[in-house]
Parts: structure tokens; sequence; C-alpha cells
């Protein structure tokens, strides 16, 4: 049944042939009409044009209630009586309210109006004897207006559904946009949502691993470079890479921890902060780099991202001083917790970098760990000021907004 019901939803024209043949099967009844003469002969002309309009309403909805209106008009005038094909009048009124234009529509409300009236005006109860005196009843102005207005309230109250029908087609429609556009907003947001977790994703891959894989690197060399002549520095160098290995693999598994669901990410690890950075400055002064480390100001617990973007940032900048600053390069930490802002500033001796460098992403081209540091830094709103260092040497600064305390 919900299939037929579908297929004949999506073929109107075989339903509205269905009424319109039961309309003139009506019609053409042999004492359907009491027309004599050439009346009859229009009475079964209008009898089959009804139909035949009504077939085609829901395509040409404009046209078929101007015709039909027509051919109304016309059989009033000519005088042909009403029969049973006038049913398909009441189908134009709704048709032209529901399917028409807005003029289709008031021309339909028009009609539906002025046919109490002119039928009841053209067709008087009554008849004429064979001395041609007319037998009726005359009625006053009241009851004429009155019974015009109980021929018309059917075609009213057609044309009030189909105004009904109108309006809920529209509201449907109104639905199914709202809806397809609240998909594509969903589906939008889900792109920007996903972009910005592998934005995310990346920041950290690229900040455990340039940074716990650089610190390898330069202690496996130093091994080799010892293995012969100093066993017990070798020894040492081999610990140090042991011990930022398995710190590395902490945070990958982190990091697997969040891919999988977001619900169990807390279980693992902290996120490293302010409180942090020693162990960072010893993990670095390890490999090699000479670091010093000062903070001022009133320290105290800051929000979760401005601790990880902290963290972050003087993790990405020692080691891209270990990468480029070139051999005994020193390098200086310095924290400083103002009332409004918290200032972190790394900078070294070095060989620092030219603008050209600066604008094609760093010396490798890439330049991940910059754009990783003005993505952590855009996100709580804060500055970010890299650039050569006066008097030589490579400098980054960032101010992040911190919430005033009421």
């Amino acid at each position: 049944m919900h299939r037929l019901n579908a297929w004949l939803r999506r073929h109107p024209m075989v339903v509205d042939s269905a009424w319109a043949s039961l309309v003139l099967f009506l019609g053409l009844l042999p004492d359907s009409t009491n027309a004599t003469g050439w009346k009859l002969g229009v009475y079964y002309a209008i009898a089959v044009v009804i139909p035949l309009l009504m077939v085609f309403r829901r395509r040409f909805p404009n046209l078929t209630v101007g015709v039909a209106g027509a051919v109304g008009l016309l059989q009033v005038a000519l005088g042909v009586p009403v029969g049973a094909s006038s049913i398909g009048y009441l189908v134009f009124a709704y048709t032209g309210a529901a399917f028409g234009a807005v003029w289709t529509s008031r021309l339909s409300l028009a009609g539906g109006l002025l046919a109490g009236p002119l039928v009841l005006g053209r067709f008087p109860s009554g008849y004429t004897d064979d001395d041609g005196v007319w037998h009726g009843q005359h009625r006053s102005t009241a009851e004429f207006l009155l019974v015009s207005a109980l021929m018309s309230t059917p075609f009213i109250l057609c044309w009030a559904w189909g105004r009904l029908t109108r309006v809920r087609r529209a509201y449907l429609v109104e639905l199914e946009d709202r809806a397809a556009r609240l998909e594509r907003e969903r589906d939008a947001q889900a792109k920007v949502a996903v972009a910005a977790e592998r934005a995310r994703i990346a920041r950290e891959l690229h900040d455990v691993v340039a940074h716990n894989v650089s610190v390898m690197i330069v202690q496996a060399d130093g091994a080799a470079y010892v293995l012969d002549n100093s066993p017990q520095q070798a020894k040492e160098a081999l610990g140090t890479i042991a011990s930022t290995g398995r710190q590395a693999l902490v945070e990958m598994r982190r990091l697997l921890g969040v891919l999988r669901t977001a619900d169990t990410a807390e279980e693992y690890v902290p996120q490293p902060g302010v409180e942090e950075l020693p162990e960072l400055l010893d993990q670095v002064r390890t490999a090699g780099l000479q670091v010093d480390f000062a903070t001022s100001g009133n320290p105290r617990e800051l929000p979760r991202g401005v601790e990880l973007t902290v963290y972050r940032i003087v993790q990405e900048a020692l080691t891209n001083v270990r990468k480029h600053g070139g051999p005994d390069v020193h390098a200086r930490v310095a924290v400083d917790f103002g009332e409004r802002e918290l200032a972190v500033l790394v900078e070294d001796d070095g060989r620092g970098s030219t603008d050209e460098q600066l604008a094609t992403g760093g010396i490798d081209g890439q330049g991940h760990g910059l754009i990783g540091m003005r993505e952590r830094v855009g996100m709580v709103s804060g500055s970010l000021d890299v650039g050569p260092r006066p008097g030589g040497g490579f400098r980054i600064r960032a101010v992040l907004p911190l919430k005033t305390a009421h």
C-alpha cells in the first residue's frame, strides 16, 4: 500500500484522470439534465471539456483554471442548465488556490464568490406554463443573498482547502531546504573540525618527534665519537638516548589515545606545562646546548592551553637552536608572569636567520615549527614575534593574554 501511494504521488495525472473519468461518466448520463435543443449539445460539450481540463490541471494550472472560468461564464450566459459535470468547477477553485499563480488564485476566489449569485439569478427555481406565464418563488433581497452565499460556500471551502495545501507544501519545502542547509553546515563544520584536529595532531607530532629525535641524534653522534676514548661518556649518552626515547614513546602513546577517542585522552600522561620547563632544559643541556633560564613576576597556575603553549614554544625554539644555531651557541629562556599577560622569550647568539629564510619557512623550506608556534599562539589569542636578534642570533617572543582574576 505504501508503494502504491508513493507511485500515485509521483504520477498525479493518473489520479486526476480517474476523477475526471467519474465526472465525465456522471455528466453524460441520459437523465443528468433537462436541457433540450442546441442547449443539450452545449451541455454535453461542457460535460466533456471540464473532465478533460481536470486531467491537465496540475501541469497547466493557470491555463486550465482560466479556461474553466471562461466555460462557466459561457454556460451561465447561454443559459445552459448546470449538471453533474459542474462538480469540476469545485476542483478548479481548489486548483487555482493550490497550484496557480497569484492572479489565478484570486480569479478562483472571485469565481467562487460569484458562482452562487450568477447561478441563482440566471436559473431561478420555477417553470413557465403553456400560456407563457412564469410560476416560481419570488425571493426578497435578503433571501437571495442568503441562498447565494450558501451556494457559494462549497467553492469558498474548496478554495480555502487549496490555499491551505499551498501553504503546507511551501512549509514542507522550507523544512527540506532548511534540513539540506543544516546538513551542508554540519558537513562544513565536520570538515573544519577534522582539519583543526589534524593540524593540532600535526603540531603535537612535530614537537614531540622533532625535539626528542634531535636529542637522540646528538647523543648518538656524541656517543659514537667518544666510544673508544671515553666509554663512560658514551654510556651516559646511551642512557640519555634511552630516557629520551621512553619519553617520546609516552607522548606518542598519549597522542594515539587522542586519536582513538577523545573521552580516554585524559587517562594518559598530563600535558606538559611551565612546571616541566626545568626538566626540558636539563634534557637540552645534556644534549650539549648551554641554556640559561629565568622567571620573573608572580608564578601561578595557568590555563592548561596556555601551559601547553608555553612548553611547546620553548621546546620548538630550543630544537631550532640546536639544529640551526651552529657550534658553541648559547641560549636564554625567560618567562615573565605579568598581571594580564605572560611573556615568553627564547633567544640565542648563534647564526641567526635571514629574512628570506623566515619568509620561506626556515632553512629546510618547511617551517612546520614556526607554523605550529603561530597556530598555538593564535589559539590562545596571543601574539608571536620572531626574527633576528640585535647583536646576532635569533629571537622568539610570545605574549599570551591571561584572564584577569576578579
